[in-house]
């Protein structure tokens, strides 16, 4: 069924930082943001002229966020560059409104930094994002329909894959690593300290009940791991650091129709320490044993395509210490996780919890 083109009530606006007025309105519904018309004015901010017709809803997946898959008609030949199998993101209904401060980041990263990294993503065709009302939407191509997965957090994924997907931070890492602290906008300061309004009583019972049966003794304990992640929030905020991922266990990628994974969900994106994405994606992709088979080269690779794209070379008291850290910081998140399957939040505290072990991670 498509929904047909309506009386328009839009004007084009260019993409700016939004601090201007805003004649393209965020929308409230899902509905308005499959109308052609919100549609027409929302893709004419990079495809000028361009005007949507009719559009073909297809599977929406609503959770928090609610997440549509739609095809467009236009009334002429689609401009280059423009797929006409799109999806769209938002917050909409009773809990989705209340929960879209969650979105602000990812729209922003899509909006203003993710053209300018050079890294593998979902493509944004449309991007906004509005930090007073809090209201936000993402537009990007549909990479279901080109051939893409989506995987969860225990999808099997191995080391060549983990190397790809260490290739692609690296970019990000690299493009983005002295970009100027001065005039960066507020949600990409560090921001790790708001992981910490769990009570530890949800880490404890993870980690001390049926999730945690696998952990080390060593790393059983929540107020050492809330101690030592404290440490790292203050590492965090003391110094100078790349845009980084910093959710990036498995279930936040895709692969494209060649097996090449992508970062996706970008909830958690701020300025912080690199190693937190790439010890967090070794330890929560790999098995215990091919963490430890592999873990020393992965973390070389990373470092020899860091470079390559200009980044800086870490010293090696740095590079131990940081992967520590970012096995703590994955440990840390699934330590504090409760609406997922206890089987992957099990699965996940065995990695990284043992990856912390490993590494004498906790504080003592």
């Amino acid at each position: 069924m498509f929904y047909m083109c309506r009386e328009r009530r839009y004007r084009v606006r260019a993409v700016g930082d939004g601090s201007t007025t805003r004649t393209v309105p965020i929308p409230q519904t899902l509905e308005e943001a499959l109308s052609p018309e919100w549609l027409t004015a929302a893709l004419g901010t990079r495809y000028p002229g361009v005007e949507v017709t009719a559009v073909a809803p297809g599977p929406v997946v609503s959770r928090i966020s609610t997440n549509a898959r739609f095809r467009i008609e236009c009334a002429a030949p689609l401009p280059d560059g423009l797929s006409p199998d799109l999806c769209v993101k938002g917050y909409y209904g009773e809990l989705g409104s209340q929960s879209k401060r969650a979105g602000l980041p990812e729209a922003g990263f899509y909006r203003d930094v993710a053209g300018d990294t050079g890294m593998r993503t979902l493509r944004a065709v449309y991007a906004d994002v509005d930090f007073e009302t809090h209201d936000n939407v993402v537009v990007t191509e549909d990479v279901v329909a080109q051939g893409a997965s989506f995987l969860d957090p225990l999808s099997p994924y191995g080391p060549d894959k983990v190397a790809l997907a260490l290739e692609d931070l690296a970019v990000l890492h690299a493009a983005t690593w002295r970009w100027p602290t001065a005039t960066q906008p507020a949600w990409m300061a560090s921001r790790l300290e708001s992981l910490r309004q769990m009570p530890i009583e949800v880490i404890r019972n993870n980690l001390e009940g049926d999730n945690g049966a696998a952990l080390p003794d060593g790393v059983r304990s929540a107020e050492r791991l809330t101690a030592a992640y404290d440490e790292l929030m203050a590492e965090a905020k003391a110094g100078t650091w790349p845009v980084m991922h910093g959710d990036t266990h498995v279930g936040n990628v895709f692969v494209d129709a060649h097996g090449v994974p992508s970062f996706l969900d970008w909830q958690l994106v701020q300025r912080g320490p690199w190693y937190v994405d790439v010890g967090y994606h070794i330890g929560s992709a790999l098995t215990v044993e091919e963490r430890r088979c592999h873990e020393d080269d992965l973390v070389r690779h990373y470092l020899d395509r860091l470079a390559a794209a200009g980044g800086p070379s870490p010293d090696e008291a740095e590079v131990r210490h940081g992967i520590g850290r970012g096995y703590l910081h994955g440990f840390y998140l699934w330590g504090i996780t409760r609406i997922v399957e206890p089987r992957i939040i099990a699965v996940l505290l065995e990695r990284l919890g043992t990856a912390v072990d490993d590494r004498g991670a906790l504080a003592p």
